[in-house]
């Protein structure tokens, strides 16, 4: 039971650890169409990190300008296109820029390269092998969607793993599907804005308040009790992110990404406050639901970056959901029996729950200042 608690803590401490832009960590978006021997290609790149990788920003004032970008347009291509190869390593598929242009994405300005390359015959297995920013950032990931004969596959890209094998016969809904689960329980694993709220809702669960014990917090009596707790708030906080998920993914509500991420850091500053000065208490699950909805907005901007393929969207869209919960219940089913197993102790009811929950509000109200004014405040 403590292994499972030191689990909790290490996740814990990994969050407050984590930048303000946590949720959303460094990524470039890789998209390649075969069509028999051709291979078309888009390469989004972050500006932020080709200018820790180039120098973009050559006046050093905060701010990099099309001029700055364009001027570095020959050395962009060349770092780019020596960090990627498609095909085997005994016959490469040579890659030539088309085009490079900007555009924004959830978390900032992208460098967008439009490239062609061309194999020596239509391969039946396209090998993809990446390398861009790894000695730099250990972290960062390339995201892969390949296109082929009217079927999407995604696949993500790193350190641990540079390469990967399609097998392009062998593509179909049912690869597409696993793949766009897979990214949604590693979105809700690295974003620990969303943990950090999910815990701030958990942390009361197994703890009581009543008017004999002067309203202060108790060991809850059972186990059931404090189960069906956790299940209103997961239910809740499901519910609302899947709507607002699907609203925004089909197109049909939009909202600045600037103003969602100011509102995810806010959900998790008031949630945890909650624990400390508890103003709801009985309906945590309204909590859930009502900020819910707004988490779900930073889960389709994810799902955005990655690409929703339009002619199997509503595979997407569900598989990414399916994989957000499941991810979601791990972490549940880590921390219910381990707080429910120490509820009693001081370890859990004044480090864990009171101090704990100070740390995740100040973390976020940290979060919250750099993503609502745009400032620096710690390392990211």
């Amino acid at each position: 039971m403590r292994r499972a608690l030191l689990i909790v803590a290490a996740l814990a401490g990994a969050c407050l650890g984590s930048p303000a832009h946590a949720h959303k960590p460094s990524d470039s978006y890789l998209t390649l169409k075969v069509e028999d021997e051709k291979i078309a290609g888009q390469w989004d790149i972050a500006l932020r990190d080709l200018d820790v990788a180039l120098g973009l920003d050559v006046n050093q004032d905060g701010d990099i300008t099309w001029g700055e970008v364009k001027a570095k347009h020959g050395d962009i291509a060349a770092y780019a296109l020596s960090r990627l190869r498609l095909g085997p390593a005994s016959a490469p598929c040579p890659a030539q820029i088309a085009e490079q242009a900007i555009d924004n994405h959830s978390d900032g300005a992208y460098a967008v390269l439009r490239f062609a390359a061309t194999c020596a015959a239509a391969p039946k297995t396209l090998a993809v092998d990446y390398r861009l920013l790894f000695d730099l950032d250990p972290q960062h990931r390339g995201l892969i969607r390949l296109e082929y004969k009217g079927v999407t596959r995604a696949g993500i890209l790193s350190a641990e793993q540079p390469e990967q094998k399609f097998t392009l016969a062998e593509l179909s809904m049912w690869a597409q599907f696993l793949d766009y689960g897979n990214e949604g329980v590693w979105h809700i694993w690295t974003g620990f804005d969303h943990i950090l709220f999910l815990l701030s809702l958990l942390l009361p669960a197994v703890l009581v308040r009543s008017r004999a014990s002067g309203w202060r917090w108790e060991p809850a009596g059972d186990f059931r009790a404090a189960f069906l707790d956790v299940v209103k708030v997961v239910t809740a906080f499901t519910l609302a992110h899947s709507i607002t998920l699907s609203l925004a993914a089909l197109g049909v509500v939009s909202l600045p990404s600037r103003l969602v991420e100011s509102a995810i850091a806010l959900s998790v500053v008031l949630a945890a406050l909650n624990n400390i000065w508890p103003l709801v208490y009985e309906k945590r699950w309204v909590i859930a639901f009502c900020f819910g909805l707004v988490h779900g907005f930073g889960f389709a901007s994810v799902l955005a970056d990655l690409g929703l393929p339009q002619e199997s969207l509503l595979i997407a869209l569900v598989a990414f959901n399916l994989g957000v919960e499941l991810g979601q219940l791990a972490i549940v089913g880590v921390f219910l029996p381990a707080s429910y197993g120490l509820r009693a102790t001081g370890l859990y009811r004044r480090l864990l729950f009171v101090r704990g929950s100070a740390a995740i509000a100040l973390v976020a109200l940290v979060w919250l200042t750099q993503r609502a004014f745009n400032v620096q405040l710690i390392g990211g």
